[in-house]
C-alpha cells in the first residue's frame, strides 16, 4: 500500500493508494491535466473496454472505489453516472470525482473526472496511478457482470475516526452548507469523529445525555480565516450508554474529547448531531 499525497496549502493529506491490475497503454496514455493550485485542478482518465454496458460498469466501479474508502455521494447506475468523494482528513476537505460510463457500438468507455478545490494539490503521476489503478480493474463480457452484481450493494470500508477540533469541525460543516446543503448530510452520516473543545453545556433529554460543545460564531472569533462561512453550525453529541457518570462530571468550559458516530444535520437550525459519543481523552 502506497499513499497518493494531497496539500492544502502547506497543510499535506494522505490518500489510500493500492496497487491495481494495469493495462499499459490505456488508462495511463488517456491521462491529463488542466488548472493550477490557485483555480482548481482537473485530473482526467479514460478506459475503453468492450462489451461492458454503462450500468455495469457503475456498479463494477461501486464495488472497486468502496473498498478503497471513497465516498459515494450519488450512484445512478442505470443512468451511467456515479459521483465519488475523496475522504476529508482533519486537515484538507473532500474534493469530488465523476464517473460517467458510455458505450458506443459494443464499445464501453468510461471516463473518471477528479477536480481538486483550489488551494488543493497533488503530483500527476499520483494522481494517474491512483485513477488509473481503479479504472483499469473494470471488466467486459460476462467477468464483468459478475464483477457488477458483486459491487452493486457494496458499502464504504469504515475509516478511522477523524480528529477535529469543534471550531474547524463547525466551520467545515458551515463552509459544506454553505455550497450545498443538500450534500452534508450524506457526506457526513455515519462517519466517526472525535471532536476535541470545551463544553458549552450538559442536557438531560429523555434518557440520554447531550453535550453541546462551545462554539464561536464568526464575530466572536479573534482572528477569522479568509472565505469563512458567514454563521456557525452548533455540534451536539448524544452520549452513548455507560457515559452517564462521565456526563454528570462535566461543566461548561471543561475540556473534553469526545468520539461519536454523525447520525443527522439540520441546515435551518445549523446543527449537527452526533451519537452513541464517549469520552475519548485518555490520561
Amino acid at each position: 500500500m502506497r499513499l497518493f499525497r494531497l496539500s492544502l496549502g502547506l497543510l499535506p493529506a494522505a490518500m489510500l493508494l493500492a496497487a491495481g491490475t494495469a493495462h499499459a497503454g490505456t488508462c495511463e496514455d488517456s491521462f491529463t491535466k488542466k488548472g493550477n493550485i490557485l483555480s482548481g485542478m482537473t485530473f482526467t482518465a479514460v478506459v475503453t473496454v468492450a462489451d461492458l454496458p454503462p450500468p455495469v460498469a457503475i456498479r463494477q466501479m461501486r464495488g472497486i472505489v468502496a473498498a478503497k474508502g471513497y465516498d459515494i455521494m450519488a450512484d445512478e447506475a442505470d443512468y451511467g453516472t456515479m459521483l465519488i468523494e475523496q475522504p476529508m482528513t482533519g486537515k484538507a476537505r473532500a474534493f469530488p470525482i465523476t464517473i460517467n460510463a458510455t458505450q458506443t457500438s459494443g464499445i464501453g468507455t468510461v471516463v473518471m473526472e477528479a477536480k481538486l478545490r483550489a488551494g488543493q494539490t497533488t503530483k500527476a503521476d499520483l494522481a494517474m496511478a491512483e485513477m488509473c489503478a481503479m479504472l483499469n480493474q473494470v471488466k467486459g463480457g460476462k467477468a464483468g457482470v459478475a464483477a457488477a452484481r458483486a459491487g452493486a450493494t457494496a458499502t464504504t470500508v469504515a475509516a478511522a475516526p477523524v480528529k477535529m477540533d469543534a471550531q474547524s469541525f463547525s466551520q467545515q460543516v458551515s463552509k459544506d452548507t454553505e455550497r450545498n446543503p443538500a450534500a452534508v448530510l450524506t457526506r457526513y452520516k455515519g462517519k466517526q469523529f472525535t471532536i476535541t473543545g470545551s463544553v458549552d453545556q450538559v442536557v438531560k433529554d429523555g434518557e440520554r445525555f447531550r453535550v453541546d460543545f462551545k462554539v464561536l460564531a464568526p464575530w466572536e472569533e479573534a482572528i477569522r480565516l479568509p472565505n469563512a462561512a458567514p454563521f456557525k453550525t452548533d455540534v451536539v453529541c448524544y452520549m452513548a450508554p455507560g457515559q452517564a457518570g462521565f456526563s454528570l462530571q462535566l461543566k461548561p468550559g471543561k475540556g473534553i474529547w469526545l468520539t461519536g458516530t454523525v447520525v443527522d444535520f439540520n441546515q435551518h437550525r445549523h446543527v449537527i448531531w452526533l451519537e452513541d459519543c464517549r469520552n475519548a481523552k485518555t490520561g
